[in-house]
């Protein structure tokens, strides 16, 4: 499939249609910006190899966004962390790539500035249950670290129901 800037913009907002927490859509629609073509390096291939990617959010805080790239990890996981600049501005790794626009968003840093994080408890089944109301990350992360040092057999972890794989 041979993608351009409006097909991009129109399945990013196809995703969002979609999805109910207005607070999320909000922030992702500030952060949007024009769909624009970005050579990326591809560290698994022959030296210097590089893809186009389409630069399709940004996070200028972190310096990191969410790009678009139909080589490399896709057309199986075509949205990609990225970072915006400095020395890593390769493609990345797989870790970092989802088949999805909401699963790179939820993994990335521009997600972390909205407070709907809750601390979570998981079984020995591996069944998740969350214990917390929805709170800030930082804030989420350290009542997760505390509830880690005083249950150290227990499994807690900072995520949001809101996420949907």
């Amino acid at each position: 499939m041979s993608i351009d800037a409006q097909k991009l913009k129109a399945m990013v907002d196809a995703e969002l249609a979609e999805f109910s927490d207005s607070r999320v859509v909000a922030h992702i629609r500030s952060l949007l910006v024009e769909p624009t073509i970005v050579m990326r390096r591809w560290d698994y291939g022959r030296e210097g190899e590089q893809y186009p990617c389409w630069d399709t959010l940004r996070h200028p805080i972190s310096k990191t966004g969410i790009a678009y790239c139909e080589y490399g990890f896709g057309p199986r996981n075509p949205w990609g962390l990225v970072d915006l600049e400095g020395d890593y501005t390769s493609i990345g790794m797989d870790c970092g790539w989802f088949s999805k626009f909401l699963q790179a968003f939820f993994e990335s840093h521009a997600a972390s500035d909205l407070p709907i994080w809750r601390v979570f408890k998981e079984t020995t089944t591996g069944e998740m249950h969350p214990i917390s109301d929805e709170g800030e990350w930082d804030a989420t992360w350290a009542k997760v670290m505390t509830l880690r040092e005083s249950d150290p057999a227990g499994r807690y972890h900072c995520w949001t129901s809101l996420a949907k794989a």
